[in-house]
């Protein structure tokens, strides 16, 4: 009896080519530390929505448009996301996948990102800047999950392939890519330091035809 493997969900993981140590890599590090400590209505609306973090998702959602610095790191990321959505088996014929949003997150250690999805988007995925020793993975779930309402656990051994949550640990340089409508979270972790990195949101939009 042949067991084919259906409905599969993909995540894309890779370095990114920045070392953290470059100059590129420092800059952004700079830059979003600048953007948490100046930011005075992205803290307002973390203390509601980010408790004991920072992001700019609430004030700052779109730097690749007004950051010279931010809109080059789209540039590294978009061949990521056309690679990807080359193996996701999109047609984008007279359409392309362009960047959003995009934004800025501080998570000191004990924050919590709780589950979410990003609607309205393709593609969304994260560029990490910092990643401390023991920092919290990106968490992802099983889209199935709520309907296994009778099934039994899954023994110890089961492949990570059939979890129900799979966490996806990444160092300071990585880019992780994932379709929007995957539900994520990021759990609290014990650690020194902070774990900074930047989201973005890719859309699906149809190509101007020339006259």
């Amino acid at each position: 009896m042949a067991i084919r493997a259906l409905f599969p969900t993909l995540v894309y993981h890779r370095a990114l080519g920045l070392p953290p140590g470059g100059r590129l890599g420092r800059d952004l590090a700079d830059e979003c530390a600048s953007l948490a400590a100046s930011d005075e209505a992205g803290r307002r609306w973390s203390q509601k929505h980010y408790l004991g973090g920072y992001t700019s998702y609430g004030s700052h959602d779109r730097l690749h448009m007004v950051s010279s610095l931010f809109g080059g790191l789209r540039r590294r990321i978009d061949p990521h996301v056309k690679a990807f959505a080359k193996r996701l088996g999109y047609d984008l014929d007279g359409r392309s996948l362009d960047m959003t949003d995009c934004w800025v997150n501080v998570m000191p250690a004990g924050v919590v990102h709780s589950l979410h999805l990003h609607p309205g988007s393709v593609i969304s995925g994260t560029y990490y800047v910092a990643v401390p020793r023991g920092a919290g993975p990106l968490k992802f779930e099983d889209p199935r999950l709520s309907r296994m309402m009778a099934a039994p656990p899954r023994r110890a051994d089961a492949s990570p392939a059939l979890a129900g949550h799979v966490a996806v640990s990444a160092r300071a340089g990585d880019l992780v890519l994932f379709e929007s409508w995957l539900r994520h979270e990021v759990p609290p972790a014990r650690f020194e330091g902070e774990r900074v990195s930047i989201s973005f949101n890719y859309a699906c939009t149809a190509r101007s035809r020339r006259r």
